[in-house]
């Protein structure tokens, strides 16, 4: 889950990594490290525990010498503490080489025992410096960096991605990555290497991805990739579509704040040239009806967020493709032997594309013969390459640790899949396909109307409960993924007791949970389409109410029915009923930001958390 960025070529390379790891930090921010080969040829190395404002406020007091050739990390500490020690980079070979590391060295015992009866000794608690000392060794006998990195990355079990330089070779930086995330940007007489294009889109939009089990070195003249054997391997070069200030706040007090201003924005743009004359059309998808067509079982794999997208999937997939459908948290399914075979189809979610349990999971359903096709919102991921079909959303870099703009684009892609998939197999008429159409198309400016009339008045009551301790969430058909979805961010972001829950499962338990001030979010379907669910939660609103709990109804625009017995309502234009959870989100992210920001929270990097979860 770390944060890796490399640099060879004339700039200053202090400057490119500090920049590249800022815009890496969501992955982890317990430490930061640079090191650099200055023009004297020396390394030095600079790291510090904390955020990243802590290593550039030490660099600022006393500067490392310029150099043109470096590497820089920012860390998700899993083994050792964060501590100044255990931060990367970590050296060896006499200080005069340096590694960084994202991911877990799984067989680092046995070698660190190796090495230290070798008479090797450590510095820190981390699984990397082994991989350090390791890669030192073999430089002393080889003499060469390329050659001593092949014969340490092929004795490493977990998952990793390392990135290393030495002293005596500068102006190279090799990498190579096995089940975690590593991309190459291509520059004019320089290269880059970051765990995403994220980490130099602001010098070059031309980015290479590398496979499983490769290698890659960089040199201001150019870039090879082989396999872990030396063996050349074909490349996969693509165009970054966003530019540098994507990543940037742009003057807004944090970056959860501009992203959820950009939720019409990303379902706009994951819609864009996919809809024609009522139709669905994704180009990603030409030539695989026969794959739709041959299906009876659909699996949607995910995450956290992403997971409850896909819970919220689920009713349009079946409605639309007439194909059963199991929502499975990707870290569960393939310890459960599942029953799939040639006629699943796996479809997997992930913003990042890089999701080490949803990753393992599409390599079990791929080896079981299932067919596989992914989410995902990064180009160049792994994800995406090892699955058989890509739908991309298009939100744009989401730098929040906590998701929004990304959890809406990837419903509105399950949505456009749903009815892409619901036409191949003849399930879907076509008035049935042109009304959907519709309704997608009203989306983005619905949710405009939403942040426009609601905001305010969600953040000045999210700062009265700044002091509230817990707070639960019931929704019932689509609305109940969506309480589950605000129940995450509550948690996430605030750090208070939430919980969501099917507004149906209320007498069976959860409403031992309500006592006087109890504050209780609750989805309310419309009436005008689902009028017996309508009446079943007005019923669970009356039966919370009159124990004393605070009700706050997310309800259409004109529903009266629930004014008697909510103390807020927060409305949200009329939409079918499938297309209400894009609506009804809205304000619950809006609500998580405001009263994690009442508390004075970071909202931006909450506690213990990163992004990019890429360690099982």
């Amino acid at each position: 889950m770390c944060g890796i960025v490399g640099y060879v070529g004339p700039r200053d390379s202090q400057a490119v990594l500090l920049s590249g790891l800022a815009r890496l930090e969501y992955r982890g921010y317990d430490s930061a490290g640079i090191a650099v080969i200055d023009g004297a040829g020396e390394l030095g190395m600079r790291k510090r525990a904390g955020k990243l404002q802590v290593l550039r406020d030490d660099l600022a007091a006393s500067p490392l010498a310029d150099g043109t050739t470096g590497i820089g990390h920012t860390r998700w500490a899993t083994h050792g503490g964060p501590t100044d020690a255990n931060a990367h980079p970590h050296l060896a070979d006499d200080d005069k080489l340096a590694v960084i590391h994202n991911g877990i060295i799984e067989n680092f015992a046995e070698l660190k025992d190796e090495l230290a009866a070798d008479g090797f000794t450590f510095r820190s608690e981390t699984d990397t410096e082994v991989a350090a000392v390791l890669l030192g060794r073999e430089y002393a006998a080889s003499g060469d960096l390329i050659t001593a990195f092949r014969a340490v990355v092929k004795r490493l079990e977990g998952a990793f991605t390392l990135l290393a330089m030495h002293r005596d070779q500068p102006g190279l930086v090799v990498g190579a990555r096995r089940n975690s995330p590593l991309v190459i940007g291509l520059g004019e007489g320089e290269n880059f290497l970051g765990s995403d294009v994220a980490a130099f889109v602001e010098h070059t939009r031309n980015a290479l991805a590398i496979g499983q089990d490769e290698i890659v070195a960089i040199t201001p003249a150019g870039v090879e990739v082989t396999d872990f054997d030396g063996a050349p391997v074909e490349t996969s070069p693509f165009e970054v579509v966003w530019d540098a200030s994507a990543a940037e706040k742009g003057g807004w007090s944090s970056f959860m704040a501009k992203e959820v201003s950009e939720e019409p924005e990303a379902v706009a743009n994951t819609l864009r040239g996919r809809l024609h004359e009522g139709a669905v059309t994704i180009p990603e998808l030409d030539g695989l009806d026969d794959l739709f067509a041959g299906i009876n079982r659909i699996i949607v794999i995910a995450c956290g967020t992403a997971a409850y997208a896909g819970m919220v999937g689920k009713y349009a997939l079946e409605q639309w493709t007439r194909v059963p459908v199991d929502v499975e948290l990707a870290h569960e399914f393939r310890y459960r032997d599942p029953v799939i075979g040639p006629d699943t189809l796996v479809v997997s979610i992930s913003q990042s594309g890089e999701t080490m349990d949803t990753l393992m999971a599409v390599k079990f359903a791929r080896e079981r013969g299932a067919k596989t096709l992914s989410i995902c919102n990064t180009q160049g991921a792994t994800i995406p390459r090892e699955s058989d079909a890509i739908v991309y959303t298009h939100a744009g870099p989401e730098v929040a640790v906590a998701s929004t703009k990304a959890f809406v684009a990837q419903i509105t892609a399950l949505y456009l899949l749903a009815l892409h998939v619901g036409r191949v197999r003849g399930a879907l008429s076509d008035a049935a396909s042109v009304e959907a159409v519709r309704e997608l198309e009203a989306v983005p400016a619905k949710i405009v109307r939403v942040l426009e009339k609601e905001q305010a008045h969600i953040e000045q009551f999210a700062r009265w409960m700044g002091d509230t301790q817990s707070v639960l969430f019931l929704g019932r058909h689509v609305g109940y993924p969506i309480a589950l979805e605000g129940a995450l961010k509550l948690k996430e972001i605030s750090y208070i007791h939430a919980e969501g829950f099917a507004a149906g499962e209320l007498k069976h338990g959860p409403i031992a949970l309500v006592e006087p001030g109890q504050a209780v979010f609750v989805i309310v379907p419309s009436p005008r389409h689902s009028a017996e669910l309508h009446k079943k939660v007005v019923s669970n609103i009356q039966e919370i109410r009159a124990r004393g709990a605070r009700v706050i109804a997310v309800a259409e625009e004109g529903d009266a029915a629930v004014l008697p017995f909510a103390d807020e309502v927060l409305r949200i234009p009329l939409a079918g009923a499938l297309f209400e959870p894009l609506l009804a989100v809205v304000p619950l992210h809006i609500f998580a930001m405001g009263l994690a920001t009442a508390k004075g929270l970071d909202v931006d990097q909450p506690r213990n958390l990163a992004k990019s979860v890429t360690v099982e």
